[in-house]
């Protein structure tokens, strides 16, 4: 038995040994740790840096989101889908030679992901270092009946002090916080937990981060659009100046809707002062606010909800009219065309007025992206290219891609991608403030915090957004 014993002592030694030796040496190239065969693939910075694709990823490695580990995303990034770009060189030999070979085509397919993956880390990061400097940093200096409010708030949030809720509605009031002397259901947070929950679901909601996104105080938001129709002429100095055209104007209405969650603590948790309230129930809401709001932003039916841009009419961009959103064919019944399929993308790119492109950005899911990158055009250009810094996004002929899969998959007369001016295309209305309500009875030990927030939204320019059908 001593003998084993001291034989285990020195493994567990040798193996401490090896471990420091290991550590000493700096950093790694994980690929040279891999097969040839997947070198290419292989363990890439996203899956080592970031949580979402890594489930070993732990600790520091996994929390770290700074500039450094953008640009060492982005150089992987560039050399992946230049690994891509060679190995779908070969598929389309051999399938021009009539010999499509299936490992090949399984190779591609996978680095094709991996481009995906490491695309989506990238976004990740760069969502993360904005919202820190969103939320950090020193700003103006704090308004005092603001501060006041949100003390008050803090104490009612973790005690549920009856004394202090009278209060509250004088203070909601005076840090202008609400235009109401009384309002029923709840409290309305404090200024920088609204900052906090509006930030984290702006990370999330692709639409809020391209589309127009406008605060009201009311319930409906009324906008007049000019339709044409001014007249106008040329005159010399001394002729006379007829009466010209009227202009024809059309009103957009844009309604809010409720969305809420119910978020549960204990009371264990809320006595616990070392707990930042703001970012506990932002953390708790902002996945169920931002689930809600994208998929309504794409496809909600504006009942009891925003109207999404793919809920509205459409028509084939040549009998394109006011009220309707105007779309390109793909050339297929289900997916791209077998041939030139590019060609689809590129009319839907010119099918937006000039004016508009300048602003403009692609909007589709990560699945169809990955079946665009496939795409060349006339001269052997891939469409689509890595962003060209650590702190931009990938780009379709030159102009920005926002990925979200709230847009369809390809199929019959589906509409999986979308291109326009979203920021002159899609308003986003929020009613002010968010309001909390607590209820420490229904589900004893625990305190419920019914949380609520109004938010409409709809398109205001149809000109400024076109689609893409899956249709010949």
């Amino acid at each position: 038995m001593k003998i084993g014993t001291l034989v285990a002592a020195l493994s567990v030694a040798a193996i401490a040994c090896a471990v420091i030796a290991f550590a000493a040496v700096g950093p790694v190239d994980l690929h040279a740790w891999l097969p040839a065969s997947d070198a290419a693939v292989g363990t890439s910075l996203a899956m080592t840096m970031m949580p979402g694709f890594n489930h070993r990823a732990r600790g520091l490695v996994g929390v770290s989101a700074d500039g450094a580990n953008a640009t060492a995303i982005l150089a992987e990034l560039k050399q992946t889908f230049e690994a891509f770009k060679a190995e779908r060189e070969a598929e389309i030999k051999g399938i021009n030679a009539k010999f499509a070979d299936v490992v090949q085509t399984e190779k591609v397919d996978r680095i094709n992901a991996e481009v995906t993956k490491l695309q989506k880390a990238l976004d990740d990061v760069n969502s993360a270092m904005a919202a820190i400097r969103i939320g950090g940093g020193a700003g103006d200096a704090p308004d005092p009946a603001k501060a006041e409010h949100a003390t008050a708030f803090n104490k009612w949030f973790r005690k549920g002090d009856r004394a202090i809720d009278a209060d509250l509605r004088d203070l909601e009031v005076k840090a202008s916080l609400s235009t109401l002397s009384d309002p029923d259901g709840g409290y309305v947070v404090p200024e920088e937990m609204s900052t906090t929950i509006d930030r984290v679901v702006g990370t999330v909601s692709a639409m809020r981060s391209i589309a127009t996104a406008m605060t009201i105080s009311t319930d409906t938001y009324k906008k007049l659009v000019n339709m044409g129709g001014a007249g106008s002429g040329w005159v010399g100095e001394k002729e006379a100046r007829p009466e010209t055209a009227t202009p024809t104007l059309r009103e957009l209405v844009f309604n809010t809707a409720e969305i809420y969650a119910n978020p549960a603590a204990t009371q264990t948790l809320l006595d616990d002062a070392r707990v930042d309230i703001a970012a506990w129930l932002a953390e708790e809401v902002a996945t169920t606010f931002a689930e809600q709001e994208g998929a309504a932003y794409i496809s909600g039916n504006g009942v009891n909800k925003p109207r999404g841009i793919l809920a509205y009419d459409t028509v084939a961009n040549a009998s394109y009219a006011w009220g309707k959103l105007g779309f390109i064919a793909t050339g297929a019944a289900a997916a791209f065309a077998s041939t030139d399929p590019a060609d689809a993308l590129i009319s839907l790119f010119y099918s937006l007025k000039q004016g508009y492109r300048n602003g403009a950005s692609w909007l589709t899911s990560d699945a169809v992206m990955e079946t665009i990158r496939k795409f060349k055009d006339g001269q052997g250009n891939y469409l689509w290219a890595p962003p060209s810094g650590p702190a931009n996004v990938a780009t379709i002929l030159g102009k920005p891609v926002a990925t979200d899969d709230n847009m369809p998959a390809l199929g019959a007369n589906a509409f999986p991608v979308a291109f326009g001016n979203f920021s002159r295309g899609y308003l986003i209305i929020d009613r002010f403030g968010i309001r909390v309500l607590r209820d420490p009875y229904t589900n004893k030990p625990y305190v419920h915090f019914y949380t609520t927030k109004r938010v409409g939204g709809g398109v205001q320019n149809f000109e400024a957004i076109k689609l893409l059908k899956c249709s010949t």
